[in-house]
């Protein structure tokens, strides 16, 4: 009987309406949360979906895939003449 007369007391304080208030704010970003989850889920699956469509392309056979960067080596000198 007692969690009445505070939630009367509440009511006529009007804290009730702060904590309605507060409830349909923390509704309202718990939907927004969940919509960013959701994004984010599609762009992991995006992204996974793109890394395996990358390792299973076929590649060019007239471009080198050496894993050695850099300029073209020089001839040397004895090689010059």
């Amino acid at each position: 009987m007692r969690g009445i007369r505070v939630w009367v007391q509440k009511y006529e304080a009007g804290a009730l309406d702060e904590d309605a208030q507060a409830a349909d704010l923390l509704q309202e970003y718990e939907a927004k949360i969940a919509a960013l989850e959701r994004m984010v889920g599609r762009q992991a699956l995006e992204i996974e979906f793109l890394k395996g469509a990358l390792r299973n392309a076929p590649r060019p056979r007239n471009v080198n895939t050496s894993v050695i960067a850099g300029p073209a080596a020089s001839p040397s000198q004895k090689d010059a003449g």
